[in-house]
């Protein structure tokens, strides 16, 4: 018989994990804490994203292009069980400059990569005028953008969603609203999962991933788990015409439902998750200089979010060297990773033959 595994955390990545090894015949329990939680798959910005990604790690770079490539199958696998659009759309993406030195110099981390990878890492540079043809409202400030044609975007929140009702329609269990308060092993060998009100679930393996819940489970498990909460805020629009932006970018996407999205800013804040004035006008601005027509579109809500992040922003996959069978998986790409998470991961977790070579990811770099 398979193992038997509890996923602390269910979020996209937690949630991805599952799914992968519910498919692979195990049998998996997924405790989540719900709506209360600082949960970064319900404020992320939904990219499914290569470029910029392991420029000074190309094992992240090499991990991220796997994810990439399998997720349109992800997205086609998950819609058919659940009858959901995803509305993942693949057709490439923007990385916009405003300064000629400072493009080039990206340009030269890529060149590297590629050198270091010994593979034609996709990107292009395009000028301004390359640009214009395809993007006709961009600014005057814009100098150009490193074009990533494999890069895309899906609806996060539809993830989720569609990820849960898959799980539960091929066996898994989805426990919503709990607050797992420690984890160890009991006297025969098995793992022992604690609620915060007294409830106790049982299995032969236990995967945290429950992002920053990680900092105080982690411990009671032998990880060292060194994440931290990086705040992001983010804008919506009025709904546009469809199409009103070809691509995305990192800073500003078209959300399916005609939106515009706006965001990418950095805050050590703690848990304080609220957005403000000062943030919200410094990315609106920025994002005014690269598609002027936002001066004069409608915001209609605004929202900070905390995402998980390691010290050196890469992925944490880590098994207890004092807890066989207890797992770290920790991103802060965690829709980019979805589909790696649920095609590749369970081989790790397994030790299979053909598992992908993830030991570059674990604590052991820290």
């Amino acid at each position: 018989m398979k193992p038997e595994y509890i996923v602390v955390g269910g979020g996209v990545v937690g949630c991805a994990v599952a799914y992968g090894l519910l498919k692979a015949g195990h049998k998996v329990t997924v405790l989540d804490g719900g709506d209360s939680a600082h949960r970064a798959s319900r404020g992320n910005f939904g990219l499914v994203w290569l470029s910029s990604k392991g420029l000074d790690a190309p094992h992240y770079a090499a991990w991220t292009r796997r994810s990439i490539n399998l997720w349109r199958n992800l997205a086609d696998e998950l819609e058919e069980l659940t009858g959901d659009n995803l509305n993942l759309v693949q057709q490439g993406g923007y990385d916009f400059h405003f300064c000629e030195q400072e493009m080039a110099a990206k340009v030269r981390q890529y060149e590297a990569l590629r050198e270091q990878l010994g593979t034609d890492h996709p990107y292009e540079i395009w000028d301004r005028e390359r640009l214009l043809a395809e993007e006709p409202e961009i600014g005057p400030e814009v100098v150009g953008a490193i074009y990533g044609p494999e890069d895309g975007h899906v609806n996060p929140l539809k993830l989720l969603r569609t990820y849960i009702a898959a799980i539960q329609s091929i066996g898994g269990k989805v426990v919503a609203g709990v607050n797992v308060v420690d984890a160890s092993k009991d006297s025969s060998g098995r793992f022992e999962v604690l609620l915060e009100d007294g409830t106790r679930y049982h299995s032969d393996k236990v995967i945290l991933s429950a992002g920053l819940g990680a900092a105080t489970l982690g411990p009671k498990l032998g990880f060292v788990a060194p994440v931290s909460a990086q705040k992001g805020q983010v804008l919506i629009t009025e709904k546009l015409p469809p199409n009103k932006l070809k691509r995305p970018s990192g800073i500003i996407r078209q959300v399916d439902e005609g939106g515009i999205q706006i965001g990418d800013s950095k805050e050590n804040q703690g848990l304080d998750d609220s957005d403000t004035l000062e943030v919200t006008a410094a990315i609106a601005e920025r994002a005014i200089a690269v598609y002027p027509f936002l001066a004069q579109t409608k915001l209609v809500r605004s929202w900070g979010s905390i995402r998980i992040i390691s010290p050196d922003g890469v992925p944490i996959y880590q098994q207890s060297k004092t807890n066989q069978g207890a797992y770290l998986v920790s991103c802060h790409s965690g829709i980019t990773l979805a589909a790696a998470h649920s095609y590749l991961l369970p081989y790790w977790l397994e030790g299979a033959v053909d598992a992908p070579d993830l030991e570059l990811f674990s604590e052991d770099r820290f």
